[in-house]
C-alpha cells in the first residue's frame, strides 16, 4: 500500500513530467484552430483514490472514460495532453476525421457548470440517449 506521502510525491513528479505539453490538437486540414470541434475531458467526480474521468465530444458522444486517484493524473490518462495516449487519438480520430481540439475542465468547474461548452455538449449527450432509448 502506498503512503499519502508517496502519492503526493507520485503526483508532482507526473504533473513536472506533464507541465511543459500543451492540449492535443489534430488538424490534418490546417483549419483555423478555433473552427475546431473540442473533446472534451472532464473530472465526473467521485471520491478520493477513485475520480470518474470522462470523455464527451462537442457533439455529444462519449469517448470513453478512466478511472483516475487524482485529477492531476486525468489530462495524460484521457489524452488531453500532446503526445499522451496515441490509443485514445486513434478513436477521437475515427470520431472527427477533420480535425478536433481537446480541452480540459477540473471538478469545481464542472459542479458549478461554468463551461458553456461543456454543458451544451452534455444536453446534447442527453438528448442522443433520449433518440436511444426511443429506438
Amino acid at each position: 500500500m502506498t503512503t499519502k506521502a508517496a502519492e503526493k510525491l507520485y503526483l508532482a513528479q507526473h504533473e513536472f513530467e506533464m507541465q511543459d505539453k500543451g492540449y492535443a490538437v489534430y488538424n490534418p486540414k490546417n483549419l483555423s484552430v478555433e473552427d475546431l470541434p473540442i473533446i472534451y475531458g472532464f473530472n465526473n467526480g467521485g471520491s478520493s483514490g477513485w475520480y470518474s474521468a470522462v470523455l464527451l465530444a462537442e457533439d455529444g458522444t462519449g469517448l470513453g472514460g478512466h478511472c483516475c486517484s487524482a485529477e492531476g493524473y486525468m489530462l495524460h490518462d484521457l489524452g488531453i495532453l500532446e503526445g499522451t495516449r496515441p490509443d485514445r487519438h486513434k478513436a477521437f480520430q475515427k470520431h472527427y476525421p477533420n480535425g478536433y481540439q481537446m480541452d480540459f475542465v477540473p471538478l469545481d468547474e464542472a459542479l458549478a457548470k461554468t463551461n458553456k461548452g461543456l454543458e451544451l455538449a452534455y444536453e446534447r449527450n442527453q438528448k442522443l440517449a433520449q433518440m436511444k432509448e426511443k429506438k
